[in-house]
């Protein structure tokens, strides 16, 4: 009996003397619909799209290629997602843990996401439990580790961090068939932590870099967020939104869809006290309108107001 590619129940045997249609292939493993739903999911970032597209290929390429007894070596697995808070990393890891699954290179679908906290402890013999404890319950699926730059504090000497990195590396390199990492972080320091760290470098073979989100694309998730909750913007209050995204992008501590997400219920509690304090009936059209006054107010138009200063 020949070997089937991929899911037996999605994909038709492959032989030897057989003539193989990838675009057939690709077709039946249903990774299109991941991909379509991951371009609904995210605005923009369409170089991480089109990476994933390029993996998603690869990975189907390699499983045809093993079926014909063709072997390359595994493909690296291990990704690092580089780039700024707010930016769907995590939503490009479940999509991505979807493809996996669906190509047979993992077992489980699932992405469990996790901090420093989760793998490094706070004093002596506790650090190497709590990391091999998360580690295990991943085994299968993806590991995601947030802000993976902070596992490494060279200014903190004796810091605990350095040991659940060693045992990381360790499972990356033993393991990496039954698990893949994604190590996410600011770009500037996931560089330095990786210049700093050259083992867990050489594990990784894919970098994905997330650029911030154009005002344009900002305003274009903001109008879906407003659109989800059942409110909409005048169009005053639109340009308004539009203004407060040039401003709030040259401040500290800009998330770019996590920004977008909070600047939106801070209008809308502001809208909620206008109407409230307006001393008049309402109807459902007043209820539904954020207007430009509840953006306007935010402190970030406000002249003199410190860069550091919180965005309200």
């Amino acid at each position: 009996m020949s070997e089937q590619v991929l899911n037996k129940e999605t994909i038709s045997p492959v032989t030897q003397d057989s003539e193989i249609d990838l675009e057939a292939a690709f077709s039946e493993s249903h990774i299109q619909d991941i991909l379509d739903k991951l371009d609904q999911e995210l605005v923009g970032l369409k170089s991480v799209k089109n990476k994933i597209k390029e993996m998603a290929a690869l990975l189907l390429v390699d499983r045809i290629r093993k079926s014909l007894g063709l072997t390359a070596g595994a493909p690296s697995l291990h990704m690092t997602f580089l780039g700024n808070p707010g930016m769907g990393k995590t939503t490009v890891a479940m999509r991505m843990a979807e493809i996996l699954y669906r190509l047979e290179y993992i077992r489980k679908e699932n992405v469990m996401l996790v901090t420093r906290d989760d793998l490094v402890g706070q004093g002596i013999g506790q650090t190497a439990p709590k990391t091999r404890e998360v580690l295990n319950n991943a085994m299968g699926g993806v590991l995601l580790v947030d802000e993976a730059y902070t596992l490494y504090r060279p200014d903190h000497p004796g810091d605990f961090g350095l040991e659940a990195i060693e045992i990381l590396m360790q499972v990356m390199e033993n393991q990496r068939d039954d698990l893949v990492v994604i190590l996410a972080g600011y770009k500037t320091q996931m560089e330095h932590f990786f210049h700093s760290n050259p083992g867990m470098n050489s594990r990784i073979g894919i970098h994905i870099e997330f650029n911030d989100y154009s005002v344009d694309n900002l305003l274009i998730i903001a109008q879906s967020i407003v659109r989800t909750q059942n409110y909409c913007f005048s169009p005053d209050a639109e340009q308004a939104f539009r203004e407060y995204l040039i401003r709030r992008k040259t401040m500290p501590h800009f998330a770019n869809a996590r920004s977008v997400r909070n600047a939106i219920d801070r209008a809308r509690l502001r809208q909620a006290s206008r109407l409230l304090n307006s001393g008049k009936k309402i109807n459902k059209q007043d209820l539904i309108t954020i207007e430009a006054v509840d953006i306007l107010a935010s402190r970030v138009f406000r002249e003199g107001v410190p860069d550091c200063e919180p965005e309200s």
